[in-house]
This record gives structure tokens, C-alpha cells and sequence, in this order.
């Protein structure tokens, strides 16, 4: 049964608003729905710069949600994925409109909701606060009054503070507890249920020569994201800096989140198995670290066997060692393949401006990572190895306890461990760096170039997001639009699968252009949601800055399928692409058609003179210079989209590529 919204449950929950009446609601086009519509209002400042925003959010079923900026408030929109035939998405008309009994007091740029759909994030630069759904409300104006919070206010640009937000997300295991990246070098976590003002756990993020930089103040954290459920990726957060280094804090857990059983198992197994057993006193020492932090966050692991029990989730309990802080792993460095890659073991000179955002993805066994650069590229890399948490010994926390000395918070400055840096090399043996401490290597995987439009001052900002049913398509938001980037080769997913395929570059689309020539529009888009259902069908909804919707499906099946090729150079596996198969994509540029041809300026006697003459063969020369300029220049690119459509975008190197030739 497709996804659908039960118009009458607001009835049965006497904490949410009265919802419209059945006969009152009308299911519309996503697309054409009221609230997507150009306010009436005063027109903003074309030539004003914007900040790349996000001001669309899907809570994973049923509804959608847009902040309107120039209202202040939040439209909730229950959607109908796949009605009423599969590529279609519906509406509800009108929207419930959700007011907050405190409005923001800062420029909203983006706006997330947590996993039970309970509270949604209202972030920006200058501030955030979360707004409770469903929490006490009372009818005003037609508008339903929630309850909404400040997180940290007394140290994000409080007073004279000028501390700035640089990244906030909720945690994936818990509904309650935020991660937060500032300006100062510090990573918080906040519990909102427990308290709203001071943060229960704080890293001090101190980086020694991180990549190229030998001064730890040169260089500042950016962007951050939590690890998935693969291992001790589990408990890690990814840090990344101004200048591309990547560094890793594990283990960090909120306190009270829930994990499952066998993931725990498995981790505890294995330190047991490869750490305790290690002929190396180095990963002995780390392994017990390990293991007793894992007893003492989890009691049911020491308490029960590890197989045959009947837990399904674990809690986490407060807990740090009283003796040590968490390592800052990194900077991570790639692999090397010889003795004269050391030197370059570092991010290389590919990728120009700075590193702007990051992006942790893992599919199937394969921990991916993405950063994003100013200049317009992307950087995909792949853990050559697995995390591990590491402890610098001799650097006590700082705890705050309870009336109890129950751990209620810490805080901590986390270093990198020195001498843990040394390049990884391809041929080294298992037992040579396991438990060591050293940090995971990366196997870089490609250079893509978006072909942005360039910039005279700041680079271009880049948001990146992950399709909730394909996950080897990346989506990247930018000024100049969206473009989807799929992964084809996965190193050790194709291991584990037997597959024997060599290194394969990713396939790049441009999905939807913003994109005027060299200059991009003024207005970029506002918001970016991809939809999913259990039918397998994908769609992508963007607002534009002046809030019209644009809505497009992705094609799915078949992407990551690669073309054999054997020894007789004849075609094996798929046959060619047909034309209903062909991933969606747009061009503003393809869609408005070619520019008016506007007649040369001459004289009314110019217009008299032969063909063979002077006058006439540079009148001639002319009207034929307008119209390749106009007609024929557009008629290449319409087949040039065609090919775009039914095949992946050809590699210019190895490792580098663009998807925009010529600026399409």
C-alpha cells in the first residue's frame, strides 16, 4: 500500500490542530500546489547575494515540510508518493501552517527533522532552535501555535560572543540529541531533553600540521558528519577542515542512545579476537582500552552471552575514562603505492579554493567520503581500513557529575596522538597496523568537476545529500543546480561480491541547471528534498528562490549495471538505453530555446546593394554570424543532451572529469 495520510487524525489526538475536513482537502501536483507559488509580496534585490539554503525537509513517510521565509512560519504538506499512476506525486490543498510561539531571530539558511518526525531543526549562522510538532499548540489565525526552543543560546552569538554555527544535525541513533560544529573549534552535543543551555559532551578540536599547513591556527573546521552502522564507524564523527584534512573522534556516543545488539557484538568480538591475541603489546593496550570502554557504556555485553540473547537495542549509559582523552585521528592520509608517494600522501593539488562541505555515505561494506571545494570539485575517497577508537593517555576529561557522581557531562581537548601518522603502503601486512592506533587510510576513488560558474571572490558553496533508495547516487546542491553522481565502482562491496571489475569513474548528470553561461542566476535554488517509496520509484523536488516547485523523477534501475566487453571488443551485458529509460534531467537554458535573433543595424540602402558586393557579403557575413550564434550553437546542444541522457559522461583523466562541457 502506498504512503497516505489519514485526514481524520487530528480528531484522535487532541494535541495536534483540526486538520481540514475530507471534503474540505484537495490533492493537487506537488508541483502546482498554492504554497509553491511566487509571493505577491515586494520583490527582493535580483543582484543581493543568498546564501546556498535548504528550506525543504521529508519526514521519511508522508509529509513534507517548506519554511517560508518571508511568513515566518512552516507549511506541513501531507503527499500521496506515486498517485494517482507511479511517476506522480500529490498533495494535500491547503497545507497546515505551523507557527512558532518565539520566531527566530536569525536568517533561517536550513531546516532538518529528526527520525519520529517529533521536532524539526530551524539552523542558520546566526543561531538555531528546534520546533515540536506536536507538542502543546492552540488555533491562531488559522495557524498552529508549537512550542519552539533556543539550543545553546548563551554561546552562540550571545552578547558580545561572536561565536557562528557551522554545521548542526541530529544524531541517526537518538530523536533528542544534536551534534554541533562552531566557529571556535569545538564539536558539542546537546541533549534537549535533558537541558537546552550547556552542552553534555564538548571536543576541543586541537589539530597539529594538518595537510600542507604547519600552524594549527591557520587552518578551521568546516563541516562535519556522523558515521553509519559499519563497525566502529558506528561511534565515530568525521571532522573536516578549511584545508581538506579529514580527522575522526571515536568513540562518541550520546548518552541514552540506542544501537543494536549485534552491532555491539560484533565490535566487542572483534577486539576480543584481533586485539587481546595481538603478539604486539601496542594493540593489546588499545584493545583493553576498548573493551572496557564498551563494558562500562554497555553492561548487558559483560553481563549476557554474545550469542543467544533476547535484547534486540542496547542503551548507552554515561560513561568516560578517567585517564584519557580521545585522540583527534588523522589528518587521514591516501594510500600509498611506492616510496615516492610519501610525499604526496596528503590530498594533491586537484581540487582548487577550500574544502566547503563533506559527506560520509556507507553502502554495503564500503565507508565513503566526499569533499566538496569551493573551486567546484568533488573529492570521493574510501577507508583503505577499518576505524578504531584511540585514546591519548595522561589527558584526563573533564566531568560533571551529579549528587550521585552519575556523569551528567564532559569535556575534553582532543589531540592527535604523535608518531600515528606515518604512510600506509599497499603491500603492508594485516598485523602490521591493526590496533596500533594509526588512522584509517583512504583509497581515493575519483576527482569530479562540476564545471561550476566561476566566482570572482568566495568559490561556490556545495551541499550534498544521499538518495534514501539508491544509496551510490550522491545529489549535489549548488548556485548553478543540482547534478546526481553515481558511484559504479565500490571496492570491497565488489570484493565481497565476487565481482572482479576494474576501477570504473562515476557517472555525472546535470539534473536541473540554474545556469546562464559563465554566470549562474541570482537566485539559486532554496531547497532540495529527494523522495522515495517502497515501490522503488525516486522522485526530487527543488524550490526556486522566487518558490516555484519543480519536481522531477529518477530513474533507478539499471544505472549501476557496467557494460562487459569482450576480448572480440563486442558489447555483452545491457543493450543500449532506450529513450523511456533515459535519466530525467532539465536545462533551463534547453527549456527557454534559443535567443531572439535581433536584425544587424544598417541603413536603409545597405538593404539595395547585390549579393556580390562588398556591402552585400558583409551584410551577408552578418545575418549568418547571428544566426550560428542563436539557432545552430542551440541545435548541437539538444543532441548533446540526448547523449548526456542515455550514456555516462566521458572521463577527461583517470581520475578527473566534468559534466558540463561548454558550459551546457
Amino acid at each position: 500500500m502506498r504512503f497516505s495520510v489519514d485526514l481524520q487524525e487530528a480528531e484522535a489526538d487532541p494535541g495536534r490542530s483540526p486538520t481540514p475536513k475530507r471534503e474540505e482537502v484537495e490533492w493537487v501536483p506537488l508541483q502546482n500546489h498554492p504554497v509553491f507559488f511566487p509571493a505577491t509580496g515586494p520583490v527582493r534585490d535580483p543582484t543581493a547575494a543568498r546564501p546556498l539554503r535548504n528550506l525543504l525537509a521529508w519526514d521519511g513517510a508522508s509529509r513534507l515540510y517548506f519554511w517560508d521565509s518571508d511568513k515566518l512560519c512552516l507549511h506541513q504538506i501531507s503527499i500521496r508518493l506515486g498517485e494517482p499512476d507511479p511517476t506522480s506525486v500529490l498533495a494535500a490543498s491547503p497545507s497546515k501552517v505551523l507557527q512558532a510561539d518565539v520566531n527566530p531571530d536569525f536568517a533561517v539558511q536550513k531546516i532538518s527533522i529528526n527520525r519520529n518526525g517529533s521536532a524539526l531543526l530551524l539552523s542558520g549562522s546566526g543561531g538555531l532552535c528546534v520546533m515540536y510538532l506536536y507538542g502543546r499548540t492552540s488555533n491562531k489565525d488559522n495557524a498552529t501555535i508549537c512550542r519552539t526552543v533556543t539550543v545553546g543560546s548563551q554561546i552562540y552569538l550571545s552578547g558580545s560572543n561572536i561565536i557562528r554555527i557551522l554545521q548542526v544535525s541530529w544524531h541517526p541513533n537518538s530523536d533528542t540529541h544534536l551534534g554541533i560544529l562552531s566557529s571556535d573549534s569545538v564539536f558539542r552535543i546537546f541533549d534537549l531533553s535533558s537541558d537546552l543551555i550547556q552542552p553534555e559532551q564538548e571536543y576541543y578540536l586541537q589539530p597539529v600540521q594538518p595537510g600542507r599547513s604547519r600552524n594549527a591556527t591557520s587552518i578551521c573546521p568546516v563541516d562535519f558528519s556522523f558515521g553509519s552502522d559499519h563497525l566502529w564507524d558506528l561511534f565515530s564523527v568525521f571532522i573536516l577542515f578549511n584545508d581538506g584534512s579529514v580527522y575522526i573522534l571515536c568513540p562518541v556516543i550520546p548518552f541514552g542512545s540506542a544501537y543494536k545488539w549485534e552491532s555491539i557484538v560484533e565490535i566487542y568480538n572483534d577486539a576480543q579476537t584481533f586485539g587481546l591475541k595481538s603478539s604486539n603489546s601496542v594493540a593489546v593496550s588499545n584493545s583493553n582500552l576498548a573493551i572496557s570502554w564498551l563494558e562500562a557504556t554497555f553492561p548487558a555485553i559483560a553481563d549476557q552471552e554474545t550469542e543467544g540473547s533476547d535484547l534486540y537495542v542496547l542503551r548507552a549509559h554515561p560513561y568516560a575514562l578517567f585517564d584519557a582523552s580521545l585522540s583527534l585521528q588523522g589528518p587521514l592520509r591516501k594510500v600509498c603505492r611506492d616510496e615516492d608517494e610519501e610525499g604526496s600522501a596528503f590530498r594533491g593539488a586537484e581540487c582548487e579554493g577550500g574544502a566547503v562541505s563533506f559527506l560520509y555515505n556507507l553502502v554495503v561494506k564500503d565507508s565513503i567520503m566526499v569533499t566538496a571545494w569551493s573551486g567546484g570539485q568533488l573529492q570521493i575517497d574510501a577507508l583503505a581500513d577499518e576505524i578504531q577508537p584511540v585514546w591519548n593517555v595522561g589527558s584526563p576529561p573533564r566531568l560533571r557529575v551529579d549528587s550521585n557522581d552519575h556523569i551528567r557531562g564532559l569535556a575534553m581537548i582532543c589531540e592527535p596522538t604523535p608518531g600515528k601518522v606515518s604512510p600506509v603502503k599497499l603491500n603492508q601486512p594485516l598485523d602490521s597496523t591493526l590496533w596500533l592506533g594509526h588512522p584509517p587510510p583512504l583509497l581515493r576513488l575519483a576527482i569530479v568537476d562540476l564545471a561550476l560558474p566561476r566566482k570572482t571572490k568566495g568559490g561556490s558553496l556545495i551541499m550534498m545529500f544521499i538518495d534514501p533508495l539508491m544509496l551510490e547516487r550522491i545529489f549535489t546542491l549548488h548556485d548553478g543546480g543540482i547534478d546526481s553522481i553515481v558511484l559504479h565502482y565500490l571496492p570491497f562491496t565488489n570484493q565481497i561480491s565476487g565481482k572482479t571489475e576494474t576501477m570504473r569513474t562515476p557517472s555525472v548528470h546535470p539534473v536541473l541547471s540554474t545556469c546562464q553561461g559563465e554566470i549562474s542566476s541570482q537566485a539559486p535554488l532554496s531547497g532540495f528534498v529527494s523522495l522515495s517509496d517502497s515501490f522503488g520509484c525516486s522522485w526530487i523536488v527543488g524550490v526556486t528562490g522566487s518558490r516555484e516547485c519543480i519536481m522531477l523523477e529518477m530513474k533507478t534501475w539499471n544505472l549501476l549495471l557496467p557494460l562487459q566487453v569482450d576480448m572480440e571488443g563486442k558489447s555483452l551485458g545491457l543493450e543500449e538505453p532506450k529513450e523511456k529509460d533515459m535519466p530525467d534531467m532539465i536545462s533551463k537554458e534547453l527549456l527557454v530555446g534559443p535567443k531572439v535573433v535581433l536584425v544587424p543595424q544598417t541603413s536603409p540602402n545597405v538593404r539595395s546593394v547585390s549579393a556580390d558586393s562588398i556591402e552585400g557579403r558583409s551584410m551577408l557575413h552578418d545575418y549568418f554570424k547571428l544566426f550560428h550564434e542563436n539557432y545552430v550553437e542551440y541545435a548541437h546542444k539538444v543532441p548533446y543532451l540526448k547523449c548526456l541522457r542515455g550514456h555516462p559522461a566521458p572521463p577527461v583523466s583517470t581520475n578527473c572529469f566534468s559534466t558540463r562541457p561548454n558550459n551546457l
